[in-house]
């Protein structure tokens, strides 16, 4: 029988090897006994091992809907949806390039762009002005079962809705959209 002898270098790292692999599968072995619910074991420290994988905060998943959406609808009767925050409602402010919504029977209604893309979904009736600011802008909206996009002219005043229809009709603003 042939032995062969293993150089003191090759056998220190082994050891170095399983070491590592014992503590990691040992470490793993506690840590699912303790997030299963399994009750904590004593340490040889101050105190018991405690989880603190339920006392960490939930994950955060982004959905989308616009925040504080019901206090915005209850102060300015103006219905915002969904964006990806790149458009966002904001007070009137002449020369700061923002988009500029004009319907009836309400005063102006502004929005500030960020970033190089944006899209907004809302709910603004009876919409028949929007001006543009930097960015290309799209307009969607509908009446009745109809839908139409306009293309926003870019600092200056577009007519869309009821100004842009033969019948007059009261189109509702649905989604607002830019890029640079």
């Amino acid at each position: 029988m042939k032995v062969r002898a293993v150089e003191p270098a090759k056998a220190h790292r082994k050891r170095l090897i399983g070491t590592a692999l014992a503590a990691a599968a040992a470490g793993a072995l506690a840590w699912v006994t303790v997030a299963d619910g399994a009750p904590a074991q004593e340490s040889t420290g101050s105190g018991p091992v405690v989880s603190v994988a339920d006392e960490a905060p939930g994950y955060a998943v982004e959905n989308f809907n616009y925040p504080q959406a019901d206090k915005i609808l209850a102060e300015k009767n103006i219905v915002l949806k969904r964006g990806d925050g790149h458009i966002t409602l904001a007070d009137c402010v002449t020369g700061t390039g923002q988009l500029e919504v004009m319907a009836r029977d309400r005063s102006k209604v502004c929005f500030d762009v960020k970033g190089t893309s944006g899209w907004l979904t809302l709910e603004l009736p009876s919409v028949y002005l929007i001006k543009g600011n930097d960015y290309t802008t799209q307009a969607d909206m509908t009446v009745d079962t109809e839908e139409q996009t306009y293309d926003i002219e870019k600092n200056t005043w577009t007519p869309v809705g009821e100004t842009a229809d033969e019948q007059t009709r009261k189109w509702t603003l649905v989604e607002l959209r830019t890029s640079k």
